[in-house]
């Protein structure tokens, strides 16, 4: 084999394990925010018996709710335009010498691409439903257990509820930076 195909093949393997990496992080974006909503909601629920409860700013802590879930769509974002950009280079060294013509090529046929793109989604599917859902209960406890401090603040009700539609949409927006192979012929 010659010297630029083993270093290809050391290449590729690198940017695969990198690829899978930043799997990895993604996942463990969704399972800190599970824990950050959690607490969050934990919080909430524990501030509430007694009177030292009136003084505390509850108002302010149900923002963290839709704030946690636009830097889980950041963190989501920043994941996929690596692993975009780590395809995009697997998919060059797929095409080294044409052999994306004589191989199956996962990065370059947009068969197995493609395909990749659309099971992945459910990554985002499943975001955007707990989001929704952390979102929502977190509104809800605040408004069940505090109404008489949200009762004559119905702009901040209508921020939350905006911040939450906002980032949980944020999310279901990211896979339009997902990869996509060049089409046969394109630019490399």
């Amino acid at each position: 084999m010659s010297e630029k195909g083993v270093d290809a093949n050391y290449r590729f393997i690198a940017a695969y394990n990198e690829v899978n990496a930043r799997i990895v992080q993604r996942h463990q974006a969704l399972t800190l925010y599970v824990t950050l909503t959690a607490s969050l909601l934990a919080a909430l629920l524990a501030l509430h018996p007694g009177e030292a409860s009136k003084s505390l700013p509850v108002e302010w802590l149900v923002f963290a709710f839709p704030v946690t879930t636009v830097c889980l769509a950041f963190l989501n974002y920043k994941t996929e335009r690596a692993i975009t950009n780590l395809r995009s280079f697997l998919s060059s060294l797929e095409r080294l010498g044409n052999a994306h013509h004589q191989l199956p090529s996962y990065n370059t046929d947009p068969r197995w691409a493609n395909g990749v793109n659309k099971v992945r989604r459910f990554h985002d599917y499943a975001a955007a439903v707990l989001a929704s859902g952390a979102n929502a209960i977190g509104i809800g406890v605040v408004l069940r257990l505090y109404p008489d401090r949200l009762a004559d603040k119905p702009l901040l009700i209508g921020l939350l509820i905006v911040g939450a539609i906002l980032s949980v949409l944020a999310l279901l927006v990211i896979p339009r930076w997902s990869y996509r192979p060049l089409e046969e012929g394109g630019p490399t």
